[in-house]
């Protein structure tokens, strides 16, 4: 665990084989001048270290917890349900059923322990760490301006797309 006091999205994943989707995360932080760091815990093989993970968080300074997990996908709930930092889960395409059941496990929540589900994968990821700094804006004047800024450049391009159609 690193112990940088300036993270304040932790990005964390249940095996390194889904680092090539969550890296879609780290890269729209980046972008937007986030700390963050990369974390690799599993609810099933380390539950100990998962649990030190989430209750000691917050105390480094980390704001919100962006999990991906695929196969039983109980990685976002076993986190949400310790700590009170949002949770944004990502479900990942792991086996056979191609993110379903990732997302139906993150998604299918119990009352009492909610996780913002993303959609399955890379726009997943991105979403997810667009979701943190939305957040993360409504306390901060500069990122929420840089938040705008994207937001437009977004539409600017799909009107330049546009006209290179014609």
């Amino acid at each position: 665990m690193q112990q940088k006091s300036e993270v304040l999205v932790s990005v964390v994943m249940g095996s390194d084989s889904d680092l090539s989707v969550m890296e879609e995360s780290v890269k729209t932080l980046n972008e937007f001048g986030i700390a963050n760091e990369l974390f690799l815990t599993s609810a099933h093989r380390t539950p100990e270290r998962t649990t030190a993970f989430a209750h000691g968080a917050a105390k480094r300074g980390v704001r919100i917890i962006i999990v991906g997990a695929g196969a039983a996908a109980h990685l976002a709930g076993v986190i949400a349900s310790q700590t009170l930092l949002p949770v944004i889960g990502v479900p990942i395409d792991a086996t056979s059923l191609k993110g379903l059941d990732a997302l139906l496990a993150t998604v299918q929540m119990p009352g009492g322990i909610p996780v913002a589900t993303m959609a399955i994968g890379k726009a997943g990821a991105k979403n997810a760490a667009l979701l943190a700094v939305r957040i993360l804006s409504l306390e901060d004047e500069d990122l929420l301006k840089k938040l705008q800024a994207y937001i437009k450049k977004m539409a600017s391009d799909v009107e330049r797309k546009h006209e290179n159609l014609k």
